[in-house]
């Protein structure tokens, strides 16, 4: 599964009335593919997902997967604490023609490392689609340790890992002890930059919505070798990164898309979205704004 340096967790757009607006999803998918995004998440944490049905999971990707019509890879998120359920939705996903899924820990429920092994190893035995597995403690509460993803990277079709730990050591014990073949992604925008220096393939991004080309001039100079030039780019992005979670995710990013005029509509409850001049996130994206001389 070949998704690229950055590949987007993409907001779900709403419509007033709270539904999926069709419109506005096939407008920022256009807006993605031409600013940066190598590959799309669908219906992960940042699309809202805790809050679509399944009917609207299924509806979302099928749209979207016709949309991008091939030109980057669409990965489903089909994971949740519900292993059977996991299962259905990952079928569903292939059945549509996703290019692969992202399986996030199971939450709430809290398994141990034996019961994570066995949650995603089954999953990976019930399909033929490439996996990225989905670290996140601050969500889930559990975190899957380096040697549980080492073990399961031997699983032929599980080929990558969202690192959302937040651990640049978990990161590199996973890098060192896994195959060129298998890739870890940040799961943190902010450590983008840092993960690559230490071998890691990219990002699966929010603040791409809004500096996916600016993150992609970064992920060059590094490449590059221009590595002045890439510290630059990732220190004047950094306050950027830090106010887009300001706010329970995606709340900032949807505003900050509104104001780039990418219209996405609000969140769903319980989320609540932001008010012009009532948060911190104008004062950081105008100064923001201010600097982008820098990646001319």
């Amino acid at each position: 599964m070949e998704i690229g340096n950055i590949s987007t967790a993409m907001v779900t757009p709403f419509s007033e009335t709270g539904t999926i607006d069709y419109n506005k999803t096939a407008t920022l998918i256009e807006h993605l593919l031409a600013n940066g995004s190598n590959s799309l998440v669908i219906n992960g944490t940042t699309g809202e997902s805790p809050t679509l049905s399944i009917e609207e999971k299924q509806e979302l990707l099928a749209f979207v997967i016709n949309v991008v019509n091939k030109r980057v890879p669409v990965i489903a998120g089909t994971g949740s604490n519900n292993t059977v359920e996991s299962v259905y939705m990952t079928k569903e996903a292939e059945r549509l023609g996703a290019d692969g899924v992202m399986l996030v820990t199971p939450y709430y429920n809290k398994p141990d490392q034996k019961g994570l092994y066995a949650h995603f190893s089954h999953i990976a035995s019930e399909t033929s689609l490439p996996i990225m597995l989905y670290n996140i403690p601050s969500r889930s509460v559990v975190n899957m340790q380096p040697e549980t993803i080492v073990e399961l990277s031997k699983i032929p079709n599980i080929k990558a890992v969202k690192e959302a730990s937040g651990s640049l050591e978990q990161m590199a014990t996973i890098i060192s002890n896994t195959d060129d073949e298998f890739s870890v992604y940040s799961g943190d925008d902010a450590l983008t930059l840092p993960l690559l220096a230490i071998g890691g393939k990219g990002v699966v991004s929010v603040a791409a919505h809004v500096v996916g080309n600016e993150m992609q001039q970064m992920i060059s100079a590094f490449k590059e070798g221009r590595l002045a030039d890439a510290a630059l780019y990732h220190q004047t992005l950094l306050p950027l990164y830090q106010a887009l979670f300001s706010a329970p995710n995606p709340v900032p990013v949807k505003y900050g898309l509104n104001k780039l005029g990418v219209k996405t509509g609000g969140v769903r409850l319980p989320l609540t979205d932001f008010r012009d001049g009532s948060n911190a996130f104008d004062e950081v994206w105008n100064n923001y704004q201010s600097k982008q001389h820098i990646f001319k």
